[in-house]
């Protein structure tokens, strides 16, 4: 099914659902330049900060996707049919250190329209976004004391907020 552009505020998902039934890629780099990593996401938000729409991604320090995204100010989401989830499970299970797991995944990076970072020709949901802000998570500000079990090798993620700048999908997504 064809891509549209959607404007935000006609953007409509089941957030949940994608988060943590679906999962989203985030891409980032820069493609024209082939310096670029992805990664599976299954955590993560989306909402409004700053009068911007944003989308709010955790990376750890021990995922090679981390230093691009401390090195470029961009990145990319997307979210794929069902039918692709032997690849997202690729790229969340491996990593671009030791080998081409995008290449592996079967999955088609292509020219992002207004950022450097790439998106994936099968998505039908891609959504460009520029690094608007980040901090670290700091273990003593966990009030849920259960949150502390998802973090056995102490590597707390950092936590990007991007501004949305474009929103291109299915007529699902509108």
């Amino acid at each position: 099914m064809p891509l549209s552009s959607i404007p935000v505020d006609s953007f409509l998902i089941n957030a949940h659902a994608l988060w943590s039934k679906r999962w989203f890629v985030l891409a980032c780099g820069d493609f024209a330049k082939g310096s670029y990593n992805a990664m599976t996401v299954g955590w993560g938000s989306f909402g409004i900060m700053w009068n911007k729409p944003f989308a709010q991604v955790v990376v750890r320090p021990t995922r090679y996707t981390f230093e691009f995204m401390e090195r470029y100010d961009s990145f990319t989401l997307c979210a794929f049919p069902q039918r692709f989830r032997k690849a997202l499970e690729i790229l969340g299970s491996r990593s671009g250190r030791n080998c081409d797991k995008v290449a592996e995944s079967g999955l088609t990076p292509v020219a992002s329209r207004q950022v450097a970072s790439p998106s994936f020709a099968e998505a039908d949901l891609l959504i460009e976004l520029t690094k608007i802000f980040s901090c670290d998570f700091d273990p003593e500000r966990f009030l849920d004391a259960s949150i502390e079990k998802h973090y056995p090798l102490k590597d707390y993620h950092r936590s990007y907020f991007g501004e949305v700048l474009a929103i291109r999908g299915t007529e699902s997504y509108r």
